[in-house]
């Protein structure tokens, strides 16, 4: 593992705070910023919803560039819990990616960016099967390679358990990408519980909203009592474990999505992880010891909080370059 990188990223004084650069991550204000690559990212998308198999659906979108002959490959690109295939985040990484020639696939998990009619079951982070399955069916519709996977929190836990079963599903990853993954679960469940109070609030108030969305939709069947929507994120996760799934305990479910106790070693994909040492998110403490295999690089910055690495005025992110300069050791940009 590559110690704590200090020297490719230094936020000036004003963005050093881990809560502003987290705030920053999914502000509105960094989409309009972009401007017009975002805009066409989403103008010119194609819509779809992806047979996932055993009768799960996902939608998504595809957006085909435009600046070269031939796509370069492409970038499936996956949210964070709670976000969706307009988070800022994804927004901004897609529209760079497309400006160099990269061909786009926004993914959104189940119950996310207004989903929530298309399966009655409830999401939850161990639903990998239907991630993978969602991959098969892109790469069945859109044959470019190479095929990259580039995830955001949640969405980096995904993608690299997606890049774990990929062999074994017949998928060709090139190459995956995870900024501020997910490692530990029960790490990160607690550094919430610990973390300046606006972070528990601000993902009970998302989630609970969700909740109620899929309630109104499934009226015949009570999701979670009154009580539970009102508790706390550890009791309403645990009232999910135990009403929707077969897991018998909180801790049991934790360990069913986490990729800590050398469960990243059989990773055969090159893979590149981006975290930071103030993520007040996902703790940095996740990667002390964590045993990677040599086609795995991990780069731990000083700064950065949680999927932000805000740089400048412009609110442009050293983890967009990051991408860009992973997937151009693969694919290099066309020339002008």
């Amino acid at each position: 593992m590559r110690a704590p990188d200090r020297d490719h990223y230094q936020p000036p004084r004003w963005l050093r705070s881990p809560h502003l650069q987290s705030v920053l991550a999914s502000s509105s204000l960094r989409r309009g910023l972009r401007g017009r690559g975002a805009r066409r990212l989403e103008r010119d998308a194609e819509w779809v919803t992806l047979d996932c198999g055993e009768g799960v659906r996902l939608t998504g979108c595809h957006t085909a560039q435009n600046v070269a002959a031939q796509p370069r490959g492409l970038a499936v690109l996956l949210h964070g819990w709670e976000g969706s295939v307009r988070s800022t985040y994804l927004l901004r990484t897609g529209a760079h990616l497309l400006e160099t020639g990269w061909d786009v696939f926004r993914l959104n998990f189940r119950d996310h960016g207004g989903s929530h009619a298309l399966n009655s079951g409830i999401f939850h982070s161990c639903r990998i099967d239907e991630v993978v399955g969602a991959l098969r069916a892109i790469t069945q519709r859109w044959p470019q390679r190479p095929l990259t996977l580039t995830g955001f929190s949640l969405g980096g836990n995904f993608a690299l358990r997606a890049a774990l079963a990929a062999p074994a599903a017949g998928i060709d990853i090139a190459h995956v990408i995870a900024i501020c993954p997910v490692i530990n679960p029960h790490a990160g469940l607690f550094q919430l519980e610990h973390a300046p109070r606006m972070y528990h609030d601000y993902f009970m108030w998302k989630w609970t909203r969700s909740l109620r969305a899929k309630q109104r939709l499934f009226p015949d069947t009570e999701l979670f009592t009154r009580a539970e929507l009102h508790g706390t994120l550890r009791s309403l996760t645990a009232a999910l474990v135990l009403r929707h799934t077969d897991f018998g305990s909180l801790d049991n479910y934790l360990d069913g999505y986490s990729l800590a106790d050398g469960r990243l070693a059989q990773l055969t994909v090159p893979a590149s992880i981006l975290a930071t040492a103030d993520d007040p998110v996902c703790p940095a403490s996740d990667f002390e010891g964590l045993a990677v295999p040599a086609c795995v690089d991990v780069t731990i910055t000083g700064r950065g909080g949680h999927c932000g690495l805000i740089r400048n005025w412009r609110l442009d992110s050293y983890a967009e370059d990051f991408v860009l300069n992973r997937l151009a050791r693969i694919a290099p940009p066309p020339q002008a």
